[in-house]
C-alpha cells in the first residue's frame, strides 16, 4: 500500500507516476491478496469450514466494500471546495520531459496532504491489521486450550 502511495506522488516521481490503468491493476492485485489472506485466516482459525463458501463470501464482501468506497469517494470529492491556493509543485512538473526528470530536493517538497481516498485506504488497512491481530489472539487462545 505504501509503495502504491509513493507511485502516485507527482512531486516525487514527476512524469513517472502511475497511470490510471496501473492503479486499477494494483487495486485488483491488492483485492486478490486481501481475499487470499482472508481465506488463510479463516481456514487457520476454523479448519473445518468450507473454503469455497468462504471464498465466495469474502469475494462478495470485497466487491461490496469496493463499491461503497467508490460511492463514498465520489460523494466526498463533490463536497470538497476547489483549491485556490498557489500552484503546487506537482502541477509545475507536469510538462517536464521524462528523460530529464530529477526529483527536487526534499526541502522543496510540500507536506503530504492525504486525499479522501488515501484516508479511506489507510483506515481500511488499519482495520484489516486490527482484525488480523484479533484473529491471531483468538488462535493463540485456541491453541492454549487444546
Amino acid at each position: 500500500m505504501f509503495l502504491l502511495l509513493l507511485c502516485n506522488d507527482r512531486e516525487v516521481l514527476g512524469p513517472w507516476v502511475n497511470r490510471p490503468w496501473l492503479n486499477v491493476l494494483a487495486g485488483l492485485i491488492v483485492g486478490v491478496l486481501l481475499l487470499l489472506s482472508g481465506i488463510l485466516m479463516a481456514t487457520t482459525l476454523f479448519p473445518d469450514i468450507d473454503v469455497v463458501a468462504v471464498t465466495g463470501y469474502l469475494g462478495l464482501a470485497l466487491v461490496v466494500l469496493a463499491a461503497a468506497a467508490i460511492v463514498t469517494l465520489r460523494w466526498l470529492a463533490n463536497r470538497q471546495p476547489k483549491y485556490t491556493g498557489p500552484e503546487p509543485l506537482s502541477h509545475a512538473v507536469a510538462g517536464v520531459d521524462r528523460t530529464s526528470w530529477r526529483m527536487p530536493p526534499l526541502t522543496l517538497l510540500q507536506p503530504v496532504t492525504w486525499s479522501a481516498g488515501t484516508r479511506l485506504g489507510m483506515l481500511a488497512l488499519r482495520g484489516y491489521l486490527i482484525v488480523g491481530a484479533v484473529l491471531l489472539v483468538v488462535k493463540a487462545i485456541q491453541l492454549s486450550r487444546g
